[in-house]
């Protein structure tokens, strides 16, 4: 149940660290950057302070080798202009450019200091090594630092230091505020998502659904909206039914007097034209209408008392019942009366106990069962299944006939609607009202052996049985 939360905190860790770890990360570069930027600048006075010893250095040198060539110290090496070919490249480049004299260095790597002198038919070089120090190497050190200096010069540092944390920042701040936003949009959608529900449960649809799966606190938010919203839809669904019922009722109460007070007379008179005997030519059809009548009007003290019982209002007696002694005993009863009917039965272990009026019970499972064997018909099978599912205990019927269709399973638990052929068409009715005072329901389900299937539920005994009383005597009070 802490999922939302943990979701929280670790959306604040990584819009916040993250972000974090990458404007230190690169504030410490910017550092790195600016502590070089400080090392060119002592890179550029100590190559200048080199530069200048260097120039001291090869001019004290040239002074030095001239000394020596003036004292006669230092013997030449002579390059005649009839050897001309032979002649190395310095050699010759000196001679073409007319100068009496020049100073350079030479050597691989500048070890040594000429010193080169025009006579009329050849050319004097007098040299002398520098020792340790390479000139052409140092010249490429020094330029080379020379250029880097220059590099760093032609950058605005300071300006891109400040550039680059800006634009750091804000893709920080851009990608915290994107992970937010998704963030939120997971968060609020399914926020959004069950604020629609209820706003539309709110505006009377009870079959408004949220699609759920998640195992934090929202998709527990979402589990309860959906079961209250189908308890509210049967709670619906049931007033529906009872209010109806409550109309019949009045009506049954109506229709069962007025009948009543015409069927006395006429099968009292009928059974008096009956004893009489009469004779004569007509006395055969005397008693063939006196048979007809007689039978119509039993028919019709059927059908009243049929309205009597459902504008009945019976005293309910809620006890511990087992259950699944009163589905055997009923089925025990119907074998006899429906001996080539299979029934199969399934019932929960331990036998559990429902909070229920017994009577009622009866009369709800004969119903059924009686209506599953009519429905299965010779060689057909009926399953009776029970089970306790969380404080509820389940019972359900089964049968293989050809099933209910959509008109019949519309008008189903409708009184005066039958789809049997002798049935009163108020046996369904009467059941679900029955159900219901008992603080359960019934309704059609989807049944295992391709026909009609009904499913009762009472409850167990081990739910608040004095609130389930209560509900009941409630209901019982208001005319149901």
């Amino acid at each position: 149940m802490f999922g939302f939360r943990r979701r929280l905190f670790a959306a604040f860790l990584i819009t916040t660290l993250a972000p974090l770890s990458l404007t230190l990360w690169v504030t410490g570069w910017l550092v790195e950057q600016s502590l070089s930027h400080s090392m060119a600048r002592e890179t550029d006075e100590l190559s200048r302070a080199l530069e200048q010893a260097g120039h001291a250095f090869y001019r004290e040198a040239q002074e030095n080798l001239r000394t020596a060539v003036q004292s006669g110290r230092v013997a030449p090496r002579r390059f005649l202009l009839s050897q001309r070919a032979s002649w190395p490249a310095e050699i010759d480049t000196f001679w073409e450019s007319g100068e009496k004299e020049a100073t350079q260095h030479a050597g691989e790597e500048g070890e040594r200091l000429d010193l080169l002198v025009r006579h009329e038919q050849e050319v004097w070089r007098y040299s002398r090594s520098l020792g340790a120090m390479r000139m052409e190497q140092v010249t490429a050190l020094l330029s080379r630092t020379r250029q880097s200096v220059e590099s760093v010069r032609a950058r605005d540092l300071r300006r891109g230091f400040l550039l680059t944390l800006l634009v750091v920042a804000a893709a920080a701040g851009t990608v915290a505020l994107a992970l937010w936003l998704i963030f939120a949009h997971r968060i609020s959608g399914p926020v959004q998502k069950l604020t629609g529900a209820l706003e539309r449960l709110a505006a009377g649809d009870f079959s408004v659904r949220v699609p759920s799966g998640r195992g934090d606190e929202i998709g527990a938010a979402m589990d309860a909206f959906n079961r209250m919203a189908e308890e509210l839809q049967h709670s619906r669904e049931r007033l529906i039914m009872l209010t109806r019922l409550e109309s019949w009722q009045s009506m049954g109460r109506k229709m069962a007097h007025e009948v009543k007070n015409s069927l006395t007379p006429i099968r009292l008179a009928v059974e008096e034209m009956a004893a009489r005997q009469l004779h004569g030519p007509d006395n055969a059809f005397a008693e063939l209408a006196s048979r007809v009548i007689a039978d119509e009007v039993t028919r019709l003290e059927r059908r009243v008392r049929a309205f009597s019982d459902l504008a009945a209002e019976p005293p309910v007696h809620l006890t511990n019942v087992c259950v699944n002694s009163i589905v055997k005993e009923r089925v025990a009863l119907l074998r006899g009366a429906h001996p080539d009917v299979i029934y199969n039965l399934r019932l929960a272990p331990r036998d559990p106990e429902a909070v229920a009026d017994e009577d009622l019970v009866r009369g709800v499972l004969t119903n059924l069962l009686e209506n599953a064997a009519e429905a299965a018909g010779p060689g057909g099978v009926v399953v009776a299944i029970t089970r306790a599912v969380r404080g509820t205990m389940s019972i359900e019927i089964h049968d293989s006939g050809p099933g209910l269709s959509l008109h019949a399973r519309q008008t189903l638990f409708q009184p005066t609607i039958s789809f049997k052929r002798t049935g009163m068409g108020l046996g369904l009715s009467i059941a679900r009202k029955s159900a219901v005072l008992c603080g359960g329901d019934i309704e059609p389900v989807p049944g295992e052996l391709g026909g009609a299937a009904f499913h009762v539920t009472l409850p167990l005994s081990s739910t608040n049985e004095s609130e389930t009383k209560e509900q009941v005597a409630a209901w019982a009070q208001d005319g149901f």
